[in-house]
């Protein structure tokens, strides 16, 4: 019987994945950078972004992220309300009726997360968030599906991990849960293979919860 849901934020939640490659590169051309087209960085982790873009120079690389968190992303914050998905709040209320807790665990920080909760307002029906900033590795790792397994008080049997990227869906595979990948927008090319079942949308997921 399945106890619990685990959400991935960007790209199930809420469709940022565009917004972070568009701004992310607008910033760097105010550094200097060329771009012919923007690359699409769709379900990496936060370290793989900054060693794509400046793989030689640490200090620099350290100081271009530093800048861009600290000032850049500020002064161009998501706009969550537009992004979010709309199916996101009538599943959980759903899942509650049925039993079965919510959590979010997402490799992205917990400002960010907390941000799409008020946003999507989703406060109420969470049991639980975790950001991979919170564990000690990211996505491939389980650290951040683990960790909302011991936060949620179930197994990973128990347990549904709702996905997109090949990265998460091998963290949610290595932490012993089954995983449903969420298919992307169009124009996103993401390496799905590895998920149990992949689902057009959110309500999908409710056919894998008996009431």
């Amino acid at each position: 019987m399945i106890k619990a849901v685990l959400f991935d934020m960007d790209g199930v939640l809420v469709d940022t994945e565009w917004f972070y490659n568009r701004r992310r590169c607008a910033y760097l051309e105010t550094k200097g950078f060329v771009f012919d087209e923007i690359p699409d960085l769709s379900g990496t982790n936060d370290v793989y972004v900054w060693e794509y873009f400046e793989p030689d120079d640490p200090v620099r690389r350290a100081e271009l992220k530093r800048e861009y968190v600290d000032v850049y992303m500020k002064e161009h914050p998501v706009p969550y309300d537009e992004l979010k998905n709309p199916d996101a709040k009538p599943v959980m209320e759903a899942l509650r009726e049925r039993g079965v807790l919510s959590a979010i665990a997402s490799s992205g920080q917990t400002e960010m997360i907390e941000e799409l909760i008020e946003a999507a307002n989703l406060r109420d029906v969470l049991a639980a968030t975790v950001s991979g900033h919170e564990v000690a590795a990211f996505k491939p790792d389980p650290a951040v599906y683990v960790r909302a397994m011991e936060l949620l008080g179930v197994a990973p049997n128990e347990c549904l991990v709702v996905e997109d990227s090949p990265l998460g869906i091998e963290a949610g595979r290595r932490a012993g849960c089954r995983v449903l990948a969420l298919k992307p927008r169009e124009g996103v090319v993401l390496d799905q293979s590895g998920a149990d079942r992949v689902i057009d949308s959110l309500r999908d997921l409710l056919e894998e919860v008996t009431a």
